[in-house]
Parts: C-alpha cells; sequence; structure tokens
C-alpha cells in the first residue's frame, strides 16, 4: 500500500502540469474531463473553475479529516461545499492553485481524491449509522474500510470499460442501494452477507443479481476481485453509453451473467488467497449519564450514547460548519462524523450534554422530512446537467415553508438535474429528473415526475415516469398536494398508501 501511495503522489505532477495547461486554455474542457477525472476533479460549466471530490470511504469523516476539510476551505477561501449521494465531499468555484494544493495536502491525512471520477473504483459506500445503529444486523464498516483500500490497486493496475461502484448495508435499510450497485454486499442477520452484481441507477437502470448467499466477511475480496475480472472480460469498452456494468445483464442474459461472475469467482479462489482478517473494535466510549432528545437525536445500541442527525438543505451547508463542528467535537471522545447517501450527515459517539452542543451549532438543517430532500449540484456547476436542481428545490422549501405543514405531511424527494440520477430521483417516493420542455416556439425548463420509487431491500423498486412538469409549477404542485394531505389530517405516506389515485389526480393539473 504504501509503494501505492508513492505512485499516487508522483501522479499529481502530471495533474498540476495538465490543469495549468487547461487554465491556458492549452487543452480543451473535453480533453482536460478525459484526464482531470480519474484524481477526482473536473472543470465546472463554462470552464472556469475546477470541483474536487474527497474521497471518504464509508463517509467516515474522523476529527482529523474534519479539521483538514475546515483548513483547507480558510486557506483557499472556499465558498461551496456539497455532501454527494456517494458519500463523499465535493469543494466547488475552485481556481488552479486550490485544487492541485487541496489535493496534494489531503495525502497527508489519508483522503486520496484519485479514483474518485473516471472509469475507475469509486468512493466505497456503506450505512452511515454502522457500529452504531440500533437493529443493525452486525457492523460492515472494517469490511467496507478493507475493500475500499483493495479497490485502489485497480487504480493502477486495471483498465476497467467504467467506473465501478461498491456499497455494504448493514440492514435491510438499504441506504447504499446494495442490491442495485455495480456490486453490493448486504448484510444478513445471521453475520454474513448476500452478494448481488451489475445493477445501478441511471439511464436503464437494473436492480442487482443476487450472485451469492451466506458469503462470510472473510472472503469479500474474492468477490471484488471475480467482479473486476468479469467486468474486464464482458463488459463494453466500445460504447461508452453501454460500459456499465448492468449492461452485461442485457448482453449476456441473467443467468449467463451469474454464470460468467461465478466461473470468475472459482479462477479467483482457485489462484489467489484473499482472506481478510479484520479486527472489529467495539466502542470504548460510555454514556455518563446525561440524556438528550429531539427529533434530530438518534439513541445508538451503545446504552447512554447518541447520533445527531444534521441535513443543510440541498446537501450544501455553508462552509464555515466544518470549522465550527470540528471546534465543537475536538475535545470529544471518539467522536466522529459521518456522510450518509442522502446528504444528511451523522456526529456519532455522543453523551447526552455533548449531543445538546452538537444540536445547537447545526441547528440551520432542515427542520422536516421534506427538508431532507435530496439534490445533485444541478447545472449551474455541472457539465452535463440539464436543469437547476438546487435552485428548484431551494424554491420550492422556500414557498412550502409558507405554510408551515406539519412534519410528514410532505414527503423527501429526491431532485437529478439529469438522466444521471445523482440526485437518486428513481428510488425517491416523489422524484424528478431534469428534462427540457417546449411549449409554444420556447423551451421551458422542466422535470420528469417519478413515483414510488423504494430503495428498501425486499421492497426495491424503480418510481414510475408519470410525465414532464415545468420548474415554475412544482411550488404550485406541492402546495397543493401539502393541503391534501393536511385537510385529512395524515402523513403523505398514509394518505398516498391508502388511495395513490388521490396524487395521480392532483398531479395531471401540473404534468
Amino acid at each position: 500500500m504504501n509503494e501505492l501511495m508513492k505512485e499516487f503522489r508522483e501522479d499529481l505532477a502530471d495533474f498540476r502540469d495538465m490543469t495549468d495547461k487547461f487554465y491556458a486554455k492549452e487543452v480543451s474542457v473535453a480533453e482536460y474531463k478525459g484526464f482531470s477525472g480519474g484524481f477526482g476533479s473536473y472543470a465546472q460549466r463554462g470552464g472556469e473553475k475546477s470541483m474536487l471530490r474527497l474521497r471518504i470511504p464509508g463517509g467516515r469523516l474522523t476529527k482529523e479529516k474534519l479539521k483538514f476539510v475546515a483548513d483547507v476551505i480558510a486557506e483557499y477561501q472556499v465558498d461551496k461545499a456539497h455532501f454527494t449521494t456517494c458519500q463523499t465531499i465535493q469543494l466547488h468555484n475552485l481556481n488552479a492553485a486550490a485544487v492541485c494544493g487541496i489535493m496534494e495536502k489531503a495525502f497527508d491525512v489519508g483522503i486520496i481524491t484519485r479514483g474518485g471520477g473516471g472509469d475507475f473504483p469509486r468512493n466505497v459506500m456503506v450505512s452511515p449509522l454502522a457500529g452504531v445503529e440500533q437493529g443493525e444486523y452486525f457492523d460492515v464498516l472494517p469490511y467496507a474500510e478493507a475493500a475500499s483500500e483493495y479497490l485502489l490497486g485497480f487504480i493502477k493496475s486495471v483498465k476497467l470499460p467504467r467506473k465501478l461502484k461498491v456499497g455494504f448495508s448493514n440492514s435491510p435499510a438499504n441506504e447504499t442501494h446494495a442490491t442495485f450497485r455495480d456490486l453490493g454486499f448486504a448484510a444478513r442477520e445471521d453475520g454474513t452477507f448476500d452478494v448481488y452484481s451489475a445493477g445501478g441507477l441511471g439511464n436503464n437502470p437494473r436492480m442487482g443479481l443476487c450472485v451469492a448467499r451466506q458469503v462470510p466477511p472473510t472472503e469479500i475480496l474474492y468477490y471484488i476481485k471475480a467482479m473486476v475480472e468479469t467486468f474486464t472480460a464482458y463488459g463494453n469498452y466500445e460504447k461508452r453509453t453501454q460500459a456499465r456494468t448492468r449492461y452485461m445483464q442485457q448482453t449476456l442474459g441473467e443467468d449467463g451473467y451469474k454464470k460468467a461472475y461465478l466461473e470468475k469467482l472459482a479462477q479467483v479462489k482457485a489462484n489467489e488467497t484473499l482472506d481478510l482478517s479484520v479486527e472489529v473494535k467495539p466502542a470504548a466510549k460510555q454514556g455518563d449519564g446525561s440524556a438528550a432528545e429531539g427529533k434530530r437525536v438518534i439513541p445508538q445500541k451503545q446504552r447512554g450514547l447518541y447520533a445527531v442527525a444534521y441535513h443543510p438543505i440541498g446537501g450544501v451547508p455553508a462552509v464555515t460548519k466544518f470549522a465550527e463542528l470540528y471546534e465543537t467535537i475536538r475535545d470529544m471522545d471518539e467522536t466522529e462524523v459521518r456522510i450518509g447517501p442522502d446528504e444528511t450527515i451523522y456526529v456519532i459517539n455522543l453523551t447526552g450534554s455533548e449531543a445538546e452542543r452538537v444540536l445547537a451549532v447545526t441547528d440551520d438543517g432542515a427542520d422536516n422530512l421534506f427538508e431532507t430532500s435530496v439534490s445533485c449540484i444541478g447545472n449551474t456547476i455541472c457539465q452535463i446537467g440539464l436543469r437547476d436542481s438546487q435552485g428548484a428545490l431551494a424554491r420550492v422549501i422556500e414557498e412550502m415553508r409558507k405554510y408551515d405543514f406539519a412534519d410528514g405531511v410532505l414527503p423527501r424527494i429526491h431532485i437529478s438535474g439529469c438522466l444521471s440520477s445523482c440526485g437518486t430521483h428513481q428510488i425517491g417516493t416523489l422524484g424528478f429528473r431534469g428534462v427540457v420542455k417546449r411549449v409554444g416556439d420556447v423551451s421551458e425548463p422542466a422535470f420528469e415526475l417519478h413515483v414510488n420509487g423504494s430503495d428498501r431491500q425486499g421492497q426495491e423498486r424503480f418510481g414510475e415516469a408519470w410525465g414532464m412538469m415545468l420548474e415554475r409549477d412544482m411550488p404550485a404542485f406541492f402546495a397543493e398536494l401539502g393541503q391534501a394531505v393536511a385537510a385529512e389530517n395524515k402523513t403523505f405516506e398514509e394518505w398516498f398508501g391508502e388511495d395513490p389515485g388521490k396524487l395521480r389526480k392532483i398531479a395531471e393539473k401540473y404534468l
């Protein structure tokens, strides 16, 4: 691993050289994108600024890493950050000096941006409260961290057709979409994993295929290596639009894909020794008798300890929040931050009195379920985005605050600026995908409405597309929806579950 890190550091000189050429207009946006993505960085829309994706395995942000983020934000005067649905932190509006400097300094605290974009293994995802969550089957985080370290080795040694996303879930909540990732490990109550493969969101979404059951956690690297071998053998290197693992279900057929994967698995097991020895350390911290309560307070499985949830609107916190959080928790024993796949962060291992302090410093976030809605960064920044998903969400939330609906009257929604589903619109109760709609001779901003998606294991389904809604009509739609649900004194979940036709009747006015 040390040798690999040395090679990654040496690569940074090439990145700095190419970045300098890009900002000197010596290489095109397309040429730069093909190079910079492998380092976790892309030019933003307009080509004048850059973003940098900090790879945070499992979304686990230790105090040391939190301090690093706070420090570089201050040093480079970063004005925008975003928690992503892949449990990373994106820093935006960076100049050449900032993107190169932050990337280089990140190595010193164990943050590697290599493979944060491009055709590489991406950030390994983990249930955000792994290790502390009441009711979890077992703590999957140590295995996910081992998987992350192993996958880094393929960045220098294997050319993949496209990106490879790996996720671990600790319960049927399936927040990481383990059952429909490129490769997913879904924890079982008996302490083993069921393994799913060749799934994914975006264009032509697919549920994963279960390729193995009751896999001992010590054997997960065999399954990862088999996935890499299968992808490189059968993935599409010719057509980029069909180069994700889910397309192998089409080219090989479901049974054919399973057969191909299991053949590669057998070869790996016959030729390599990849057994894991992982020490799972339970938290040593104990409660001190103090207690905390509130809708953002989550009692942990460790008695007397709590986690506090914080969801900045759209997953975009004030950049000063990183320093505020660090100063708040710096002297709290075993406390750290976890980034969730829904852009919520959790501060864990808190006593009751510590939880109260964290609640106070995070009181600027979402106040109800609707305000915890998920959004990609949108087309004001993203090169390929069609719609300003962040702006649309902000305007709808601002309008709904005027009605003061009870919590739960409106559901969490998921907004993606394009078909890529970075806002996970396909699994939202209500999802919106950015499109362009022609009204007469004019193209207007619009979103396609998706209804009744779910990521819960055993109930997975992609939402049904109902039609296009003009962005300017979204506040009126939600206002009418909220009033209809509130009039029956129910939550949206109850109201929709009793009669989905009532939602369709309202939606049809706006589609």
